[in-house]
């Protein structure tokens, strides 16, 4: 089977303070490309899930969290399956599982070999008894497919047996606060993804240092206007300062300063943590924050589509990488700070380009940017359609999605 074909997703999941704790892995075959010949999409995707896992690394993927996978019964037979990371790699263990004493017995070895077990898009059901018993860990329900009541009730069943709960498809704050109070202890679905529904803090009074500091970075300003502009807005300098401190610069001391910060990071570097820090909270524990892994991923991966050498290429234009890493961090920023796009490209005046592709989606940086969220929703088919369109092979993405996990990855 040929991996080079298949695309990866990654949905965070969540823990009660909105804090990343794992991610659920997806890969996937785009119809495009062939899918429909292919009669199991698990049993079809088992070799390439690992060797995806194996090219890029499990630490790239998921940093210091945890990945989960789903698995049928005849991967979770298979000897395959002890070959993943059972401290990096969870098993999501699919609905239509049929329970035999072979299959709970199988789920208490690799319990015993160190693995979380994961039961999907779970109803309680007596036949799974034996596994609520202390051999899998998390059971899985989905708020959209099953009747609020029904929920309530499941969630009481459950309360007898040492499992964590975990809300599927939450796709609002009212959803998720009320399977919080549930009793719910993880969360996943869009609502985390969607910026719009995350709490908006408006940025006020640090709106027009933070748009000077992005002009003046991309521009030719000295450090010392630079530090100038950090003193005016007290805030994004503790911010910039939390991100900063927290990258792993080998032997090189923290920074203490918005100076030292300029001199040790460098401008190229400095500018993309600058874009970034308006997502930092002031508690320290924002690294976790999906908006800023969102924000964090979506630009780098832009960034890095921008790179490739594509030969004979689609492309209208050349994309400038850092034009492509811009768009990503600014399309996240309206929602957020409730900032009207026209307001956001009036204050940095942009280039046309970067204005179509922020206000419609258009042109090459537009098509780049549709991609991105399109990944990020897991709507794996129709980013295939989009990259087939611009001549990008899904080898290629994956390549993309590697070293943007990677830049990610610095600030754990």
């Amino acid at each position: 089977m040929d991996h080079s074909k298949h695309l990866m997703g990654r949905q965070p999941i969540l823990n009660g303070l909105e804090e990343i704790v794992g991610f659920e892995l997806l890969f996937r075959c785009p119809a495009s490309l062939g899918a429909a010949e292919i009669p199991s999409p698990v049993r079809a995707t088992s070799q390439v899930i690992f060797d995806i896992l194996s090219s890029f690394g499990v630490r790239d993927v998921l940093g210091e969290h945890r990945g989960f996978i789903n698995v049928d019964a005849d991967m979770l037979m298979s000897d395959a399956i002890e070959l993943l990371p059972t401290e990096s790699i969870g098993l999501e263990l699919l609905e239509d599982l049929i329970i035999t004493p072979e299959i709970v017995e199988r789920c208490r070895e690799l319990k015993k070999m160190g693995c979380l077990l994961v039961l999907d898009d779970h109803c309680y059901a007596p036949e799974y008894e034996p596994l609520y018993q202390g051999i899998v860990d998390i059971v899985k329900l989905d708020l959209i497919a099953t009747p609020l009541e029904e929920v309530y009730r499941e969630v009481g069943l459950f309360r007898r047996y040492p499992v964590k709960l975990l809300a599927e498809k939450v796709d609002s704050r009212h959803v998720y606060l009320r399977s919080r109070k549930m009793g719910f202890e993880l969360f996943q679905g869009y609502f985390f993804a969607r910026p719009t529904l995350v709490q908006k803090t408006r940025m006020a009074n640090a709106s027009a240092s933070f748009f000077r500091l992005m002009q003046q970075l991309s521009g030719e300003a000295d450090i010392d206007e630079i530090e100038e502009t950090f003193k005016q807005s007290p805030a994004l300098t503790y911010k910039l300062l939390l991100l900063v401190n927290s990258l792993a610069f080998a032997t090189r001391e923290k920074i203490r300063t918005v100076r030292h910060a300029i001199t040790q990071v460098g401008l190229e570097h400095l500018k993309r943590w600058v874009q970034l820090a308006i997502f930092a909270d002031d508690s320290g524990s924002s690294l976790n924050n999906p908006l800023l892994d969102m924000a964090a991923v979506r630009a780098a991966f832009m960034e890095e589509m921008a790179r490739l050498d594509l030969g004979n290429t689609r492309l209208v234009r050349q994309v400038l990488p850092e034009e492509a890493f811009m768009v990503g961090i600014l399309s996240i920023l309206k929602d957020i700070y409730e900032i009207d796009m026209a307001e956001i490209v009036a204050n940095l005046n942009l280039s046309e380009e970067l204005r179509d592709a922020l206000v419609h989606r258009g042109g090459d940086l537009g098509t780049l940017l549709c991609v991105s969220e399109m990944m990020e929703r897991l709507e794996l088919d129709e980013a295939a359609q989009c990259l087939e369109r611009l001549g990008v092979s899904p080898a290629a993405v994956l390549a993309c999605q590697k070293r943007a996990y990677q830049w990610r990855s610095r600030f754990a």
